[in-house]
């Protein structure tokens, strides 16, 4: 047997990758000429057969060493929260007949059986593993390395979240090959880490109408049980349009014990909500882009565009007013957007995105680094938006139970009429040649920042309400941690924060770009709306084709004078 390879590979929190990225490698193999789609539900399909059967296996050998009950009693399983298992689908049974050219076609049969058995799972795992195009040598040689490399059932794979990592390192790779494409399922960890610690989802709804792979659901039951808290307070409520990316989420989700309402299928969330009714406490998102075939001529009437109509060629705003409508009285969002969104004044989003603004919903913008998506290059921002500033509005209960690291604050500052900026561009490292990643104290300050600002004392007064800024989290083995923050009151950081009150906003045209507020330095180019820079851009190039014909005409007289001369 060859000698393990030594892969020094780094995730995005600078942790060495091991199993994942010997994993990768062997399921790249498997690429050939399947499109990146098909490609990506075979190998996570795989990935999950695995894990359903090796949480069976546990259970079943426990049974069978108790001689209690009977080994092929379903009922015992479900009592377990464990997806029943047939025979046909268990991963011995695969992993016996790797070799054999009906390998795609065993592994269709466990797809379907373990669907049939379990009607939560119904229609959403990948099929299909028998079609002639997908090499069944190399698929065969797959389950060899899933079945010798990982058992997810053991104490220390569980421990180390071996089958979280996998999924979302796979996830990642995926993302980072389908370029554009990817970032119709995969939000970047680190910025969706970002969204979760700032708006600190300890017990409510969590809504992500355009949930993708299900990211920001996982960074938000890993935050409330980093932070002791209890993941059935969180009550996960999504919905996604296209049909692949739907059963990634349902996987994902599944894979991790989190029960969530995504929907009965996959739909269009401005044409068919199918959770017209709800209104989340925490609702976190990151939408497609500037996205232009939203079919927004046939919404023009709807009750959601309280703000203004949006744009029929831009739907940015239509899911800016979408969030809001979900959103319950003392709700909060935080979601990203394209940086025009902050400025544009085209089609009426200038008007839009000011009656939100006059409205006092914006809490917070965050301008973050380019080259953190793999779905584009440009640098994207952050919203966050609250319904109630009011200090004592009681946003987050205080935390008292025995194991949460530290209380959280009762109340927030009195933040009506304001709005935090944070200019977050300089920060983050690059982790490649073309992607840039933020770091866990790049989070950490980012998200500091915003809990002073919010519960702090700023000079003003009121020490009373100064609280810390972010919970230390629990030290605990397997749980990924943000670097603790001492404790400090807000203060505006030339070049990186400032609060700022509406009526200054009023005074820039209701921009909501950082670099306008954060310091007094020129405006950099993403800072400056389109048609203004248009306009800069041209006056400048006209002027200084005015200047060349000068020295043009100065240097034609010199020549003159010259040629005179002599």
């Amino acid at each position: 047997m060859p000698a393990k390879k030594n892969n020094k590979v780094k995730n995005g929190n600078g942790a060495t990758l091991g199993i994942e990225n010997e994993l990768w490698e062997a399921a790249d193999k498997l690429r050939g000429h399947l499109d990146a789609a098909e490609y990506k539900s075979v190998v996570l399909g795989l990935i999950f057969l695995k894990y359903v059967s090796d949480m069976f296996e546990q259970v079943r050998a426990r049974v069978e060493k108790e001689a209690v009950d009977d080994p092929e009693d379903r009922d015992v399983y479900l009592a377990e929260r464990v997806f029943w298992v047939p025979k046909e689908a268990r991963w011995k049974s695969l992993q016996d007949n790797a070799k054999q050219e009906s390998i795609g076609n065993l592994i269709d049969a466990a797809m379907e059986s373990i669907e049939k058995d379990n009607p939560t799972l119904k229609g959403m795992l990948p099929g299909n593993y028998g079609r002639a195009t997908l090499d069944k040598r190399r698929l065969g040689d797959l389950v060899d390395m899933v079945s010798n490399k990982i058992n997810f059932a053991d104490e220390e794979s569980r421990k180390q979240d071996t089958l979280g990592r996998v999924y979302e390192y796979f996830l990642s790779q995926f993302a980072s090959q389908e370029g554009r494409k990817g970032g119709e399922f995969y939000t970047p960890r680190s910025v969706v880490r970002v969204l979760v610690e700032m708006l600190a989802p300890y017990k409510g709804r969590v809504f992500d109408p355009c949930c993708g792979s299900g990211g920001m659901f996982v960074q938000s039951e890993k935050f409330v049980e980093a932070h002791g808290g209890k993941i059935g307070d969180l009550s996960v409520y999504g919905q996604e349009s296209n049909p692949n990316t739907f059963k990634l989420a349902k996987m994902n989700l599944a894979i991790r014990g989190i029960e969530g309402d995504l929907g009965k299928v996959p739909e269009d969330s401005f044409h068919h909500d199918q959770h017209p009714d709800l209104k989340a406490d925490y609702i976190l998102a990151n939408p497609p882009f500037n996205m232009s075939d939203w079919g927004g001529d046939s919404l023009r009437e709807d009750k959601r565009w309280k703000y203004g109509k949006p744009p029929v060629g831009n739907a940015n705003f239509a899911w800016v007013q979408h969030f809001i409508h979900h959103l319950s009285p003392n709700g909060t969002a935080g979601f990203v957007l394209a940086n025009g969104s902050m400025s544009s004044n085209t089609s009426g989003e200038g008007e839009i995105r000011k009656a939100i603004i006059e409205d006092d919903l914006v809490d917070c913008m965050v301008a973050l680094p380019g080259q953190l998506f793999y779905s584009t290059q440009i640098p994207v921002c952050l919203w966050f938006l609250t319904r109630n500033k009011n200090a004592g509005a009681g946003l987050r209960p205080a935390r008292t139970d025995s194991k949460s690291s530290t209380d959280r604050p009762a109340r927030t500052w009195d933040r009506r009429g304001e709005v935090l900026f944070i200019d977050a561009r300089k920060l983050g490292t690059l982790t490649d040649r073309v992607h840039r990643d933020l770091s866990n104290e790049d989070i950490a300050k980012i998200a500091d920042t915003y809990h002073a600002w919010k519960s702090g004392d700023d000079g003003r007064g009121g020490s009373d309400l100064q609280a810390k800024a972010v919970d230390p989290t629990v030290k605990t083995s397997g749980k990924e941690s943000l670097p603790t923050m001492e404790t400090r009151p807000y203060a505006d950081v030339a070049g990186f924060c400032k609060s700022v009150t509406i009526e200054e906003i009023r005074v820039q045209g209701y921009v909501l770009t950082p670099g306008r507020y954060v310091s007094a330095a020129e405006l950099e180019e993403d800072d400056e709306p389109f048609e203004q820079k248009m306009t800069r851009l041209t006056k400048e190039l006209e002027a200084q084709f005015e200047e060349g014909e000068k020295i043009e005409k100065a240097i034609r007289q010199n020549l003159k004078k010259l040629a005179t001369t002599k």
